[in-house]
């Protein structure tokens, strides 16, 4: 059985084709740096459409409470999908979308939603109830969701792997980093708490999203006459980050660039950056209490040695030491960044969010053949 496996991103839209369950290989592409969905889709469409899966598998976004795990996409996961965009507009439409023009490309060939929340619904009502009223919960199911779980769960299994050759015992702290950003604290393989919340919006800073801020801010500008509720969305959203502390770009790359060249809004950026994810490694580390390792992953967690140093000096005391040396050679590869005195290893791992979409489609056919 041949499986494609969609991954559509805030800014990308990667796939891979894998046979054998997901297991094997056989190709994979991308297309990076694009902001508009469906001309993403129409420059993939060239190479997908000879590819010929048996299967098709989709990243969504946000299932909701509904969906605890992936399931094969009929009219009725549709609609419940559908019903999840007031919590993630944008990823959840874009999810909408690579469907409609999936199934349009492969009509006659079963397709399945993998549900990047429900690697989260395993976390207890401590973690993701909020100190709101219980109405707000009960009625309104206005709770912490979580995200990237397709990423969080293969950096975690990846990490057991490489720890202990299984892949299910594993609990410590997994980074993604990316232009979303998130931190799970995974135990025993299982999350327990995460950064994002009912939004992608809540937690890190990111390339173009605040994350977490006083919300009489949010007040306070929603109140303002040249502002109002959707123009605060679309600040926080998409005009802040990176890009709104810089001025320059949500690219790290690029942010990086300008401050090497002295721009000092761009050196804050960075700088907030770092604290902030450092900030949430050690939040993490203090609901696990103890940990095998920190894992970091995604786009930035991969490639950027820099920022990574940013990050993890200075954070021996709690058991954290970097090899800088180690650090700066391991680009886009997964590996040890740790030295071996550290009392908790620090690993990176590829993000393979596609292979594990193409296992879990085989999981659901075979489920429900």
């Amino acid at each position: 059985m041949k499986i494609l496996a969609v991954n559509g991103g805030s800014s990308s839209l990667r796939w891979g084709l894998f046979e054998s369950e997901g297991e094997a290989e056989v190709t994979r592409g991308a297309i990076e740096r694009v902001e508009d969905p469906r001309a993403a889709w129409l420059e993939a469409r060239p190479m997908l459409v000879n590819l010929a899966p048996d299967a098709v598998g989709h990243r969504v976004v946000h299932g909701g409470e509904r969906f605890t795990e992936s399931a094969r996409i009929d009219r009725d996961v549709t609609q419940a999908i559908e019903a999840q965009v007031p919590l993630a507009p944008v990823h959840n439409r874009r999810c909408l979308l690579g469907i409609q023009e999936a199934r349009r490309m492969f009509p006659s060939v079963p397709h399945v939603a993998v549900f990047d929340t429900a690697f989260h619904q395993s976390m207890p009502p401590s973690a993701y109830r909020y100190a709101l009223p219980q109405q707000l919960y009960k009625e309104d199911r206005i709770r912490r969701y979580g995200f990237h779980g397709s990423s969080h769960r293969h950096a975690s299994e990846r990490a057991s792997a490489m720890l202990t050759g299984s892949t299910v015992s594993f609990t410590g702290v997994t980074v993604h980093l990316g232009n979303g950003c998130s931190i799970a604290a995974i135990e025993d393989g299982r999350s327990i708490d995460t950064s994002m919340g009912m939004t992608p919006l809540e937690g890190l800073m990111m390339g173009t999203r605040s994350g977490d801020l006083d919300p009489a801010i949010v007040l306070d500008l929603a109140a303002r006459p040249d502002f109002g509720s959707e123009r605060v969305n679309q600040l926080l959203n998409e005009e802040s980050g990176l890009l709104g502390v810089s001025g320059v770009s949500s690219d790290l790359r690029e942010v990086e660039a300008a401050s090497e060249s002295g721009n000092p809004h761009a050196t804050l950026a960075l700088e907030i950056f770092a604290h902030r994810v450092r900030r949430g490694i050690g939040a993490a580390l203090g609901v696990l209490g103890r940990a095998d390792a920190v894992v970091l992953t995604g786009g930035i967690g991969e490639n950027a040695s820099a920022m990574r140093e940013r990050i993890l000096l200075g954070m021996t005391g709690l058991g954290l030491e970097l090899d800088c040396v180690a650090n700066r050679e391991c680009i886009g590869r997964e590996g040890s960044i740790s030295t071996p005195d550290s009392r908790m290893a620090i690993l990176v791992v590829c993000a393979q969010e596609e292979r594990l979409i193409a296992r879990e489609t085989a999981k659901v056919l075979l489920r429900t053949a």
